[in-house]
């Protein structure tokens, strides 16, 4: 199992966008970018490796134990719904979308609910800790 820091990747991340606006900038972006980064792409970032940690792919270590992998194994007995669930939840939907989403297609509200209690994407954000 790999097992990697988010706290550590996103500064990677975070380093390598602020030398390519820099560049472009033909100066040093400084806190600026990194700013910057954080408003732009942080929540993305994080739902992309929550998704990761999720499928057991990547077990990063800030996110909740109990969450690697479970998606292996829970929802066995609908394959459908949790795929169609986690596509609109890897396009960045939440769960206000994926409740009208339900209502729209006359999904069974109370399968989508389960699942969505369970992933519960509201507890698993994370802010980032801003250091300059």
């Amino acid at each position: 199992m790999v097992r990697k820091s988010i706290w550590e990747d996103s500064q990677r991340e975070i380093d390598q966008f602020k030398w390519i606006v820099s560049e472009k900038a033909g100066y040093d972006m400084g806190e600026s970018a990194i700013r910057r980064w954080i408003k732009d792409h942080w929540n993305g970032y994080l739902r992309a490796h929550w998704l990761d940690h999720l499928y057991g792919k990547t077990f990063w270590v800030e996110l909740d134990r109990g969450d690697f992998g479970l998606l292996q194994h829970a929802f066995q007995d609908k394959p459908v719904l949790l795929d169609r669930i986690m596509d609109r939840i890897k396009a960045g939907q939440e769960n206000l979308h994926l409740v009208n989403w339900c209502i729209d297609w006359n999904i069974p509200a109370d399968a989508a609910r389960e699942i969505l209690a369970v992933i519960d994407i509201n507890s698993r954000r994370l802010a980032h800790r801003f250091e300059a």
